[in-house]
């Protein structure tokens, strides 16, 4: 993909790309960030549709907590498809959420979308797909066959228990998740949709404010050079930002969901190793 980059820039996070088109949205952070209810994710993907133009090249949408933004990019997209689309993230992000969608639950509408053939969530290390959250995830896409889970340091045992063993796969090492990946999409892989979360990647490689995976930055190029000449388009999150809700239900969401606060003293260093890497992830899905 050569076409111009995007940033979605609600936190201020993401700094400078070269050529990119910026759409500042720190007005909606309040209301996208973490969740959302589904009337307002409709009213911003009204605005993606009139402010992005036909053809563009990676979208980078600051911190994870907007990566159920990848939900109307990848809408949008209707008329490319059929396509796979694959997830670099260390959680499924397939958990049950009441109040419309967020960061955590927005893969269910993706596998959900008819031109979507299947969805690879890649990485996860997180616990959410453990048999003590099993109730928490959404068994449709699972159940249907669209959706996989690929794990590390994870039990999910329960999965095979209840008929859902195929949709769970599990690796005792990042090295071995993404070489059985790569035979598994085959020497000509099928249209792709990338969306990357940097909390899939070890702390030395980036270090962000969830909780983190194994994947090295060599795992995350290995996949881009597999999908080299397929990619219909991309997204890129996982950012650091420091930002206090004035909404109490999603102060208490994002305590609840371990979300540690970036320390003041840290944050410009995490957010230059952040931006280095980006611009690298950039250069080599643009090749």
């Amino acid at each position: 993909m050569n076409a111009r980059p995007v940033i979605l820039d609600f936190d201020r996070s993401v700094g400078e790309l070269p050529d990119a088109l910026t759409i500042d949205l720190a007005d909606w952070q309040e209301a996208i960030r973490f969740g959302c209810s589904n009337r307002t994710m409709e009213a911003l993907a009204r605005k993606l549709d009139a402010e992005l133009p036909r053809d563009y090249g990676t979208v980078f949408m600051g911190s994870g907590d907007f990566h159920h933004l990848s939900w109307p990019l990848i809408r949008r997209l209707r008329d490319r498809g059929p396509f796979q689309v694959v997830v670099l993230d260390n959680h499924p992000d397939n958990m049950r959420f009441p109040f419309g969608i967020h960061c955590g639950s927005w893969v269910r509408r993706v596998a959900a979308l008819p031109f979507v053939s299947h969805v690879h969530v890649l990485g996860i290390t997180s616990h959410d797909v453990g048999a003590a959250h099993a109730w928490e995830n959404y068994l449709r896409p699972l159940y249907a066959g669209k959706l996989t889970n690929w794990c590390m340091d994870v039990d999910t045992r329960w999965a095979a228990r209840i008929g859902l063993g195929r949709a769970f796969k599990v690796f005792a090492t990042p090295d071995a998740l993404i070489e059985s990946f790569l035979a598994a999409l085959g020497p000509s892989p099928q249209p792709t949709y990338l969306t990357i979360d940097k909390d899939a990647l070890s702390p030395e490689t980036a270090r962000t404010n969830w909780d983190q995976g194994r994947l090295l930055e060599t795992h995350v190029n290995a996949v881009i050079d597999a999908l080299a000449g397929r990619l219909v388009g991309s997204d890129i999150n996982g950012e650091v930002s420091a930002y206090t809700y004035s909404t109490p239900w999603k102060r208490w969401l994002s305590r609840a969901d371990g979300q540690a606060p970036v320390p003041a003293d840290e944050l410009a260093t995490w957010q230059e190793q952040q931006r280095a890497l980006n611009r690298r992830l950039l250069a080599r899905i643009r090749h």
